[in-house]
């Protein structure tokens, strides 16, 4: 980890902040780096109940720091080379690695949310932004390609000639536009404040539920039906009679909030 990325903690909850506010949160080599290190360590803390992620400064994240990324072009292409050698390079990780995490991960969205910054939002379980937050699929003002995951992301959102328009004229969208388009899942004058009143609602239920849940979904949702259905009643059966299964009957037959033990499943 490096100070291009903060993580603070409130409770079960992390929220990890971008931090280059005076380039827009814009994404080097470093950065890239520090981001799937701090997923890759909260993926440990069998505490932790969800996860925040958010910009200092003026932006959410503008994309690619263009000018960084030339001057040090070959450092980028060494480790978008790694391709042939592991199923993700550094650039997918980044937006791929807070799917992997098995606690809910939120999106706070304000400013800009350019390229790879739109790309590591979609990575997100939920994306909140403000209405006049800018979104935007722009690598094709590079003479680019969305490289960063976004295909495997986009795919679950929206049908394919809407994600082709996004990507090939790289429009920039309104948070209440996005919202249309179904890039974001809500839309909030302060997103970072929704953001925190989601984290703390999902705190409440039961993390090997959320956990098995939301990989759940992830692996099922261009699943076929049969292997679908199995895997659904593998999972559940995995959670039948856990320890926080039978915590949250308990809690519920008393009528009083669950207490949770931490996660027990990935």
């Amino acid at each position: 980890m490096n100070d291009r990325v903060t993580v603070a903690f409130e409770g079960a909850i992390a929220t990890v902040n971008l931090n280059r506010p005076d380039k827009h949160n814009g994404l080097d080599l470093p950065m890239f780096h520090a981001l799937v290190d701090v997923a890759r360590a909260l993926g440990k803390k069998r505490d932790l109940r969800a996860v925040i992620l958010r910009g200092e400064g003026p932006s959410f994240c503008a994309g690619l720091d263009v000018k960084s990324a030339f001057s040090s072009l070959p450092k980028f292409a060494r480790d978008f080379a790694t391709f042939g050698i592991k199923k993700r390079n550094i650039f997918q990780e980044v937006g791929l690695c807070w799917r992997d995490l098995p606690v809910p991960v939120i999106a706070a969205i304000h400013g800009n949310c350019f390229g790879g910054g739109m790309q590591i939002a979609l990575g997100a379980d939920f994306r909140i932004a403000a209405p006049d937050a800018k979104l935007s699929i722009m690598e094709v003002k590079w003479g680019l390609i969305p490289d960063m995951s976004g295909t495997v992301t986009l795919r679950e959102l929206m049908p394919i000639d809407q994600a082709k328009y996004l990507t090939m004229t790289g429009r920039v969208l309104s948070g209440n536009e996005a919202r249309e388009y179904n890039l974001v899942t809500a839309v909030s004058d302060d997103p970072l404040a929704a953001a925190q009143t989601l984290a703390q609602e999902l705190a409440g239920k039961s993390p090997d539920a959320l956990a098995l849940g939301k990989d759940l979904y992830h692996q099922n949702w261009l699943n076929g039906e049969n292997s679908a259905l199995k895997l659904e009643r593998r999972y559940q059966f995995k959670l039948l009679n856990s320890r926080n299964q039978r915590i949250a009957v308990k809690a519920n037959m008393e009528q009083r909030a669950p207490t949770f033990a931490p996660r027990q499943f990935e």
